[in-house]
């Protein structure tokens, strides 16, 4: 890990340390006026958005069981030792992290866009008990509300529209030419809902209710069962980053709940990534094996957690999976 301080020297690639204050300025400076951005704070913006998933690790002086990752002092700025000590911790409570922890930039900055709305009682107060505690400077300036008001892609570009198109183009068409085709396993039940709410082709974001058709045309096409958000199937995704066949959505982390689905899903079926099956007879052993959707989709963690997402909040299966299920069944012949 490179420590961003006062003096920046720094290989954004093996990830980044930075004190929790930096990550709220990084968001004032893009509210603020450029002129005004230190050179540590620029440096975060330039690496995050160079490298949206490189790891950051957070660390704060807080000393006692956190001692361990308690980056010194160089780092604080002028408005007092007590006041740097809180700032920072104020900022972990509200992101619900502990000192020391790692987690990709875009998840980080997602959070802290949705979990932190204002900089009030965190870098200023709105009485001055003593010089010890004048706060910020710029904490009342409404930077951090304007930066925040920007949105995510103020800090981590999103996919361009024509990137999006033109996958989109070349992974069907390399679809209609696969066999077998390649689909990560959990996503199946997505197109069954899919199907369900009736959605048809043509879909911008997957391939989804394109390989539903060609399965109804051709019910004993091959399905490979693989890992990851696969370029087959993912291609046109906004929340699809190539370079690590990794999926983003769900504020940044939705690779790591859907990674677990895809092996219930393998659990509940008796699979493997790498096993190929005829399409009818996959689905025909996902209808025997899942009633409903609760045993792959359901997540129990409260927000926030790298662990929430939409799909696993429903305590109920999916009444989506349920008619799309039904009307496979009948239009399969299974």
């Amino acid at each position: 890990m490179i420590r961003i301080g006062r003096t920046v020297d720094m290989p954004a690639d093996v990830g980044i340390t930075v004190r929790p204050y930096q990550l709220v300025c990084s968001v004032c400076a893009r509210g603020g006026k450029a002129a005004s951005v230190s050179e540590s704070v620029g440096a975060i913006l330039a690496a995050v958005q160079d490298a949206p998933d490189l790891p950051v690790t957070l660390s704060c002086n807080v000393g006692e069981v956190f001692a361990y990752q308690d980056p010194g002092t160089a780092d604080d700025t002028p408005e007092g030792a007590e006041f740097n000590v809180r700032r920072d911790l104020e900022i972990l409570h509200k992101l619900n992290l502990e000192p020391g922890c790692t987690l990709p930039a875009r998840i980080l900055y997602h959070r802290l866009l949705d979990r932190i709305e204002t900089v009030a009682g965190i870098c200023g107060y709105p009485r001055v008990t003593s010089d010890a505690w004048e706060g910020c400077p710029d904490a009342g300036s409404g930077n951090y509300e304007r930066g925040r008001a920007l949105g995510i892609s103020a800090f981590i570009p999103p996919r361009p529209v024509g990137e999006l198109e033109r996958e989109k183009a070349a992974s069907l068409e390399a679809m209609y030419q696969a066999s077998p085709v390649h689909v990560r396993p959990h996503i199946l039940l997505c197109a069954v809902c899919q199907y369900g709410n009736g959605i048809r082709p043509p879909y911008a974001e997957d391939n989804l209710p394109e390989l539903i058709q060609v399965i109804l045309k051709k019910p004993e096409t091959l399905i490979l069962l693989v890992a990851g958000a696969d370029w087959m199937m993912c291609a046109p995704c906004p929340y699809r980053v190539p370079g690590i066949n990794g999926c983003v959505n769900q504020l940044g982390s939705g690779g790591l709940p859907n990674r677990m689905r895809d092996l219930r899903m393998l659990q509940k079926l008796g699979l493997s990534f790498g096993d190929v099956r005829p399409a009818r007879e996959l689905f025909r052993l996902i209808f025997e094996r899942l009633p409903g959707t609760l045993d792959i989709c359901r997540l129990e963690p409260a927000k926030p957690s790298v662990w929430w997402d939409g799909c696993g909040a429903p305590a109920e299966n999916s009444e989506s999976y349920n008619k799309g299920k039904q009307q496979l069944m009948i239009d399969l012949g299974i």
